[in-house]
């Protein structure tokens, strides 16, 4: 059959369809859903899987949320899937979600509920955590057999055990072996804090047991980061509002900027971090290296004390100077031999993702 075209702008069409149809091609071995894609984490990855060439399927619960997302990535909409899922924890919430064309290839769960303020009560950090990880893995092996791999993000929190005293010698260092050791229980009847970390376990934990029982097609990678810290991407800063920031920037802006000089320097609840664009790497490396599979991977920077943060801040911005504590400058206030210093052993993250341990 021969082709001829009536007018330079038939051209212009068909170069188009054919470039459309070559990208599709490229990308139908790159299809990725991803949960909580409206979070300070998931924008970061849904910038960086864009910029990787995948196609992503964005899920989120609702449609003022999914239209910011078409908003602040309006230059790459061809990559872009919006999927809404208003109650995670229902059974069979993301059924439709898993169903995509072309088919996916991976998923990032990384939604869980982390705004204390919202929460009134503790089951309002587990069931979203739990329910909604096991619902997906269920969704994924029913509809979506062409998924090769799952990224669980779990946390620290699911690592560390808080309940010893603060300072213990010889210090502790964490592994990806330990597990904070609070009971189901324990998570109900304890403070916010503890549910949240208590959530990270459990649902951690859910998604062990399922990929044990069900011996599901893919495999699943689980990666625990400590406090997330890092800037927000342009495209979403110019509508932040400060009740939208994460939990951890949120510390730092009240217990370093909001304050005062004279104020006392804040307890650092953890003295280890990433930066959430080295977080957001780590997701997508995490995605097509072999040799993550079936890994529980800590992603953690270096440590850091509540005292540098202050010099840093108060180096750095004249305008912080009778905001931010003052303290002991070019001192540390981590206790030696502090049990909450939380060394870190993270060399399985040059091992399976070739990322440096101290990113």
């Amino acid at each position: 059959m021969i082709v001829t075209f009536e007018s330079s702008s038939d051209t212009h069409l068909v170069n188009i369809l054919v470039n459309t149809f070559s990208s599709l091609t490229t990308m139908a071995d790159k299809v990725v859903l991803l949960t909580g894609a409206n979070g300070f984490l998931g924008l970061h990855l849904i910038a960086q899987l864009l910029s990787a060439g995948y196609f992503v399927r964005c899920v989120v619960r609702s449609t003022e949320k999914a239209l910011h997302i078409l908003d602040d990535f309006s230059s790459h909409q061809s990559q872009l899937d919006i999927s809404i899922v208003p109650d995670i924890t229902i059974d069979g919430a993301f059924d439709e979600a898993v169903q995509s064309s072309p088919p996916l290839t991976h998923v990032i769960h990384q939604a869980s509920p982390f705004f204390f303020a919202s929460i009134t009560s503790n089951d309002q950090f587990l069931d979203p955590a739990i329910k909604g990880t096991t619902s997906l893995l269920r969704s994924i092996k029913k509809y979506a057999p062409t998924v090769k791999r799952v990224i669980y993000t779990s946390s620290m929190a699911a690592i560390v055990d808080r309940s010893v005293p603060d300072v213990s010698i010889p210090q502790k260092t964490y592994t990806e072996d330990d597990w904070n050791p609070m009971t189901y229980e324990e998570a109900l009847t304890g403070d916010k804090g503890a549910a949240y970390r208590a959530g990270k376990k459990f649902a951690e934990l859910a998604a062990c047991d399922f990929i044990k029982s069900e011996q599901p097609s893919f495999d699943l990678v689980v990666l625990c980061p400590p406090m997330i810290f890092g800037p927000y991407l342009p495209e979403t800063f110019r509508r932040l509002k400060l009740n939208d920031l994460n939990e951890s920037n949120k510390r730092i802006y009240n217990g370093y900027i909001n304050t005062k000089k004279e104020g006392g320097i804040p307890h650092n609840a953890l003295n280890v971090y990433i930066d959430v664009r080295d977080l957001a790497r780590a997701h997508v490396e995490a995605l097509w290296r072999h040799e993550a599979g079936k890994e529980r991977l800590i992603i953690s920077a270096r440590e850091i004390s509540a005292q540098r943060i202050c010099d840093m801040l108060r180096g750095r911005f004249e305008s912080l100077d009778d905001r931010t504590p003052l303290g002991n400058p070019g001192t540390s206030d981590i206790a030696k031999g502090s049990y909450r210093t939380y060394l870190i052993n993270s060399t399985r993250l040059k091992d399976y993702l070739f990322m440096r341990a101290d990113i």
